[in-house]
């Protein structure tokens, strides 16, 4: 998890080059997307991690945030349910995991270790996501 080692930095610092300001006719997701950017990773939340997992930005550096966070808490409420946050990470492209392979596997172990109480409370389509993910390559 060396990318932990930056926390004071944010993203236009570690994954250049710097996003410009949004035009001012954007929706709101992609205000909040560059918004965050900005902000210092040890600061982002999981609602901020599961915004930036789930449009795909600079997963290299979120990625492992968001593991760490799971791996403590496998179900945490980041904004809409509680997992939605495990979700959006299993969801990410298997691309972006083949760069962190170490952290997908510590992820798979957390997803496998679930009771099965946990996997009723998520919403509908979630088995899907979660078998994809720990499914064996």
């Amino acid at each position: 998890m060396d990318r932990l080692l930056h926390l004071d930095r944010t993203l236009d610092e570690l994954d250049p080059p710097r996003w410009t300001p949004p035009p001012a006719d954007v929706t709101q997701p992609v205000r909040t997307v560059h918004e965050l950017r900005r902000v210092p990773l040890a600061r982002l939340r999981p609602a901020d991690l599961r915004t930036l997992v789930t449009q795909g930005v600079s997963l290299p550096y979120v990625l492992p945030l968001a593991v760490r966070l799971l791996l403590e808490e496998p179900l945490p409420e980041a904004y809409f349910y509680e997992g939605d946050l495990l979700l959006a990470t299993a969801g990410a492209p298997a691309s972006a995991w083949s760069l962190l392979p170490d952290l997908a596997e510590h992820l798979r172990t957390a997803v496998d270790g679930l009771p099965p109480t946990a996997h009723a409370q998520l919403p509908r389509g979630a088995g899907e996501i979660l078998a994809r993910f720990t499914a064996p390559d």
